[in-house]
């Protein structure tokens, strides 16, 4: 009974005043922390150290009692990992909530239950599909020689992400532990939308952006036909570049490191120009 009562009072704040409220300023600051969430980035806690560094203004505000605030920072170094451009939206959550004073394990709960689905809706939004839309359009002016290539990319890249970022910290702080049943609704949604989004963007820079053909040309008797146009064309436009893709992504879940792969597509390429087959 005794070990009983220990463990809620470890779960449980001393000081229960709820007078603190954390301002748009206080929420800012810690949104801007939260850049440097993976700076010390291990593999036993994973990103909790730039978790802690990032709640700490805010912690700092709420908890006057140096026992909870020593409490919750204790908390706060357990094993964290999601998404690093939605982070907010959990730390948002979890400022709420601290600022209501509610026990260490109910917040220890909500970091558990959002931080997985967060990280998969992130990689889907960020990587598969801003990624590419914003890399294609970048790539296709610096291909044209034009220097707002990379600028532009940098550009559309950040505004949404530095708008993720800072407004799922206020959004987070506002609608506090409500706005879980929303996300859990939506997360298989949300993220096999982005995926579909994603892949038909890389389908399309395959088609665009990898030049592969050949000059062979197969002589019949009297009839010649050129490979590329006369054949593989004929097929599918585009099949050598989408066959060799697909080659490297069968490597590359085989094990094989992305600098062979590239190291081997620069030999196949100046040996097949030397020899005339490309």
């Amino acid at each position: 009974m005794a070990y009983n009562m220990t463990e809620v009072d470890n779960n449980n704040f001393q000081d229960k005043s709820t007078d603190e409220t954390l301002t748009k300023k206080d929420l800012n600051k810690m949104a801007f922390r939260s850049l440097f969430l993976q700076a010390s980035f291990n593999y036993e806690r994973m990103q909790s150290a730039g978790w802690l560094f990032s709640m700490s203004p805010g912690l700092a505000k709420i908890h006057k009692n140096k026992k909870d605030l020593s409490k919750s920072m204790k908390m706060h170094m357990e094993f964290f990992n999601t998404h690093p451009f939605l982070v907010t939206f959990i730390m948002g959550i979890v400022a709420a909530m601290e600022e209501k004073k509610k026990d260490l394990q109910t917040i220890r709960g909500i970091k558990v239950a959002t931080m997985g689905p967060l990280g998969g809706i992130g990689d889907a939004l960020f990587w598969l599909t801003l990624l590419p839309i914003c890399a294609g359009i970048g790539a296709s002016l610096a291909i044209e020689g034009s220097v707002a290539g990379p600028i532009l990319f940098l550009v559309i890249f950040n505004i949404v992400h530095f708008g993720l970022r800072f407004g799922l910290m206020h959004y987070g702080y506002k609608t506090g532990v409500s706005a879980i049943a929303t996300l859990k609704e939506n997360t298989k949604y949300l993220s096999h939308g982005a995926s579909i989004l994603g892949l038909s963007v890389v389908g399309a820079l395959i088609a665009s952006y990898i030049k592969l053909s050949t000059p062979l040309v197969i002589n019949a008797g009297e009839a010649s036909v050129a490979l590329q146009e006369g054949v593989l064309d004929k097929i599918m436009p585009n099949l050598l570049p989408l066959g060799y893709t697909l080659l490297m992504y069968w490597l590359l879940k085989r094990g094989w490191s992305p600098v062979k792969l590239i190291g081997i597509t620069v030999v196949l390429g100046v040996v097949g120009k030397y020899i005339g087959i490309l």
